[in-house]
């Protein structure tokens, strides 16, 4: 099995790309969606989180105002640390829980592992290979706003609290920028995927914890 990680900066396109490495034929394990997964109501990480940042968290129905919960962690490290302690343990619990199933029914599949802070805590460390989705800042800033329908200010100070895309490039085994054409991203992603089914029929990797 070949561990490969998928990050970037926030709107550089890795659901495109994670989309593009799907068809192709990697499996897709998404962070993201793991994380909403784990903060339902009444769950373990749930009640941790209301109890560290308040009721002001929930909507009226109980389930996380994901919004709220970004508006105190980004104006705060100390929140946003505390909430990737909170978080980032589990998370990687489960990743590594999907990824030993996956190996299990298929031992030669290349799993992807789609997580937007895989740099920040470190585990880009146990990937075999390091794919990072890069896009102009202003790109960055114009598709988040569409998506969230937040105002510029509320994007930049979104960015800003990230670590740097070009930093997470230096790092990478493959980069994708995603600055161009939809097309042309797909058709990166579909090379990208290519070099690493060689990389996988050519060198046999032990089982990483991700």
């Amino acid at each position: 099995m070949l561990i490969v990680g998928l990050t970037g900066g926030v709107a550089t396109g890795k659901t495109m790309v994670s989309r593009v490495l799907k068809e192709e034929g990697a499996y897709v394990i998404d962070a993201d969606r793991i994380a909403k997964e784990l903060v339902r109501p009444q769950t373990p990480a749930w009640k941790e989180l209301v109890k560290a940042f308040g009721k002001e968290i929930l909507r009226e129905d109980g389930s996380l105002h994901r919004k709220k919960l970004a508006d105190k962690v980004f104006a705060d490290p100390s929140q946003r640390k505390l909430l990737n302690q909170i978080l980032h343990p589990r998370i990687r619990r489960e990743m590594n829980r999907r990824a030993k199933e996956i190996e299990e029914k298929d031992p030669g599949a290349i799993v992807v592992i789609d997580a937007p802070l895989l740099v920040e805590v470190g585990g880009h460390h146990q990937m075999d290979r390091l794919i990072v989705v890069t896009a102009t800042q202003t790109q960055q800033i114009d598709r988040v706003k569409r998506r969230d329908g937040i105002s510029t200010e509320e994007a930049r100070r979104i960015l800003s609290a990230q670590m740097s895309v070009e930093d997470k490039v230096k790092l990478a085994d493959f980069v994708i920028r995603n600055e161009g054409p939809p097309q042309e991203t797909r058709k990166r992603a579909r090379e990208i995927f290519r070099e690493l089914r060689k990389v996988g029929s050519s060198d046999k990797k032990r089982t990483r914890r991700v």
